[in-house]
């Protein structure tokens, strides 16, 4: 795909309206994610999200961008609510369940990775850890106590808020929130607080007793603060300056907020180019989230294990339900939804099956194939608006039929670029899979596994002409027999 033919714009929430896209460094794309914290079993909310910008990612590929696609896994320093209180979550975690908190994390990582590939999603370019990473996050706290813009207090260290301001700082700049505001209806500080400002937020805690994960600082033992680690890892692997960065809606403020703040401290420039923001998916009307409970996990989903649920769901119909909305639109779940998307996944995956045998004509065609795929880029091009793309590839659905029944001619020319078009759309850049080839593959699997064990059986009889046969005859159709000390396994060249 030639990039310079596209126009892509996408809503950059710095400045509340939709940009044409124009990356720093022409072809190459730097985007970061903010990642899970692995505490706990990722829930179909935040997979809302992860798989919003595989898409994204997916979307920028097909168009011929190198992408490096950053995405952290938080396994440490994230405090129970953004007042820089309570207890760790994996510490927490932990503790509830006698494990050292890296058993957690190593089970929940395992566990997002697998529900991701189940999605089909791709795994990010890099993968770094807030672990992984301490010494970087303290090197950045020591630049910005340098620049005058944190202060020590009790072993831990805090961003001056106030001060960044007084020296040309805009924090509040994403979220369009004003400062005096902000501190209006922030608590007031007590007597024991060590904050100099209710809108300072924490770099570095000090560890209490009792605190299970903790690192040695110049400061204090202790860890540091949430928003640090995507400040430090993203200017890491992308730069000073990068393109996209991406997440959930309820990080604009304060997570990414406090992002912009402190690498404007630290490299005096402002880090990111485009700001993306997926909005939420909500159950029952209210927004998915893990501490009230209101969730549903995507296994329960794929079993159909759970009240909501009249029965499961395969991942890619899931997927397909996610893709009928906008990323940037509230999406609401429901078993009926779901139910209605699969009616409509079932469709789009029964015409694709049969693209390949359909019949074309020479030279003829009553169907305007390059119409079909301008809309669908254009559709993709205004900030991936994948409900319009789907909408485009329904119209194709009709005309496969059509084309099936009779009803309509198409060109050989015009059918191969219609097939590959949509194989491209679908299979790639909103990763569906097929149903309908993973009950054939099943289906083939039984039927080896049958040709197999009556092999076995000649061979036992020594019938090694008719065992060679068989091995023969299904290597002509592209089937290998594998036969090894652990018995006989079946591949398709």
């Amino acid at each position: 795909m030639d990039i310079k033919k596209h126009k892509l714009n996408v809503h950059n929430s710095l400045s509340g309206k939709k940009e044409s896209f124009q990356p720093l460094n022409k072809e190459y794309v730097g985007m970061y994610v903010c990642g899970p914290t692995v505490y706990s079993d990722v829930h179909l909310g935040n997979c809302r999200t992860f798989i919003s910008f595989d898409m994204i990612y997916r979307y920028l590929t097909y168009l011929g961008y190198t992408v490096r696609y950053v995405r952290n896994i938080t396994d440490a320093g994230h405090l129970e609510n953004d007042a820089d209180e309570g207890e760790d979550k994996i510490s927490k975690k932990a503790r509830l369940e006698q494990l050292e908190p890296m058993e957690i994390v190593q089970k929940y990582t395992v566990g997002f990775r697998n529900i991701m590939e189940a999605f089909n999603s791709l795994p990010p370019s890099i993968e770094p850890t807030a672990t992984g990473h301490i010494i970087e996050q303290i090197e950045m706290i020591k630049d910005i106590i340098s620049k005058g813009l944190a202060y020590e207090s009790n072993g831990s260290v805090y961003f001056d808020v106030p001060k960044y301001q007084s020296q040309g700082g805009d924090y509040g700049v994403l979220s369009g929130r004003n400062t005096d505001e902000l501190f209006h209806n922030t608590r007031e500080l007590d007597g024991q607080s060590e904050k100099q400002s209710p809108l300072d937020f924490s770099l570095w805690k000090k560890a209490s007793p009792s605190h299970i994960m903790r690192w040695p600082s110049p400061w204090s033992i202790g860890f540091p603060g949430w928003h640090l680690e995507c400040s430090v890892m993203s200017t890491k692997y992308l730069g000073d300056q990068f393109d996209i960065h991406g997440g959930g809606m309820d990080l604009k403020f304060p997570h990414h907020e406090c992002e912009i703040a402190q690498c404007q401290a630290h490299t005096e420039k402002a880090p990111v180019k485009y700001w993306l923001h997926a909005n939420m998916l909500t159950l029952n009307g209210k927004r998915m989230s893990k501490s009230t409970g209101n969730t549903i996990l995507p296994q329960e989903l794929f079993t159909g294990e759970n009240e909501l649920l009249v029965k499961g769901f395969d991942p890619s119909v899931v997927r397909f339900f996610m893709m009928q909305a906008h990323y940037r639109s509230i999406l609401d779940f429901s078993n009926e939804a779901l139910l209605a998307s699969e009616k409509g996944f079932m469709r789009l995956m029964d015409a694709i099956a049969k693209l390949d045998g359909l019949s074309s004509s020479a030279s003829v065609s009553e169907m305007d194939v390059d119409k079909l795929i301008t809309k669908s880029l254009s559709a993709m091009d205004d900030d991936f608006n994948t409900p319009i793309l789907l909408a485009e590839l329904f119209e194709a659905v009709k005309w496969i039929n059509s084309i099936s029944e009779g009803k309509l001619k198409i060109s050989d020319t015009d059918l191969a670029r219609l097939s590959s078009f949509m194989k491209d759309m679908v299979f790639f850049v909103l990763a569906l899979k097929s149903p309908i080839e993973k009950a054939s593959t099943n289906k083939l699997d039984s039927a080896m596994q049958l040709i197999i064990e009556l092999r076995r059986g000649v061979r036992v009889q020594k019938n090694w002409a008719l065992s060679d046969q068989i091995r023969d005859h299904l290597a002509k159709e592209g089937i290998q027999l594998n036969d090894g000390p652990e018995g006989t396994h079946w591949t398709i060249n």
